[in-house]
């Protein structure tokens, strides 16, 4: 094991970047700009740029460091390729080649959110777990699911895609996938409004939320903290959805810990009750006390854990 790694976490307008000793403390962190333009030709050596810059500025010694781990948002197979990531216009990429070529050190990379479970089971609020699944709700669901300390990408990178488990099979509006009935549709930020709109337009119970003219998931989420009848209804629906769906997922993988994140985690813990309630109504007997629980490390849970893809075990 090397004293130093870098983890980096490719977003759609930032790249953010981590220095860290190999025993998991953060030395520094910055973004760069994630520069789109020419099909995202720049990412790559825009990195690569930034680390040796790094490099040069705190004088360290490559042989001292193990790697570069990369999270990407789209499916990355065992040979650290990209298929396609549309967020960023990448088409096939192969991304631990080019950074290892550009830098000179050993690359790893994975999808965004196995990799945000990672640093969660890592360092964050599954610390010490080695069987975990992460949930990330946010404009879409992402999920990683890590078993043995390790992430299961899957034969074509898309192990983990909880959000687009088919939760319901007589949903006829399309997710953003192509198919129909995803959990993402009920359980995103988008997919709350969405089943908000509806069940306002099929009653016509008071709610606080007809007097909001532009209806977002925080609005729904803060009339259900304060007992809105409607917003409850609201809320059961998605909580049963997204307990149903991780039910599912824990009886393959009977995880010790399951983390909660994303920006709609910011709700707090009625959230987390509310999945609890179904999650222990559907799942197998022997996972139904495995604790929910909310993300802790925020926007940096990717770079903690493209750092641990590259850490070399002792």
């Amino acid at each position: 094991m090397g004293k130093y790694c870098f983890g980096i976490d490719v977003g759609g307008t930032t790249v953010k970047c981590g220095l860290f000793k190999t025993d998991g403390t953060l030395i520094e962190k910055w973004e760069i700009p994630t520069r789109k333009e020419n099909n995202g030709d720049q990412i790559l050596p825009d990195i690569a740029d930034t680390i040796l810059k790094k490099i040069s500025e705190l004088q360290l010694d490559k042989t001292e460091i193990d790697g570069v781990g990369v999270g990407v948002p789209g499916p990355v197979n065992d040979k650290g390729q990209v298929l396609c990531a549309v967020n960023l216009f990448w088409g096939f990429k192969e991304v631990t080649k080019e950074i290892s070529e550009l830098t000179g050190l050993p690359s790893k990379a994975g999808n965004d959110a196995n990799v945000a479970a990672l640093g969660e089971a890592w360092k964050g609020a599954a610390a010490g777990a080695v069987n975990v699944i992460m949930v990330t709700l946010g404009t879409g669901v992402g999920g990683g699911i890590i078993i043995d300390g390790k992430i299961v990408a899957g034969s074509h990178g898309a192990g983990g895609e909880i959000g687009h488990a088919n939760m319901n099979h007589e949903e006829t509006e399309e997710c953003n996938c192509g198919n129909c009935g995803c959990l993402e549709q009920y359980a995103s930020a988008t997919g709350i409004v969405r089943v908000a709109r509806r069940v306002l337009d099929s009653s016509q119970e008071a709610s606080v939320l007809r007097s909001v003219t532009s209806l977002s998931a925080k609005d729904v989420l803060d009339a259900y903290k304060e007992g809105d009848s409607l917003a409850v209804k609201i809320m059961e629906q998605v909580g049963e959805k997204l307990g149903g769906a991780l039910a599912i997922f824990a009886c393959v993988t009977d995880p010790q810990v399951i983390v909660i994140g994303g920006g709609v985690s910011k709700a707090g813990q009625p959230l987390i009750d509310c999945i609890e309630k179904y999650y222990k109504k559907y799942t197998f007997s022997a996972c139904k006390n495995t604790p929910i629980v909310l993300a802790s490390l925020g926007n940096d849970a990717g770079i903690y854990g493209s750092a641990r893809m590259v850490i070399k075990e002792d």
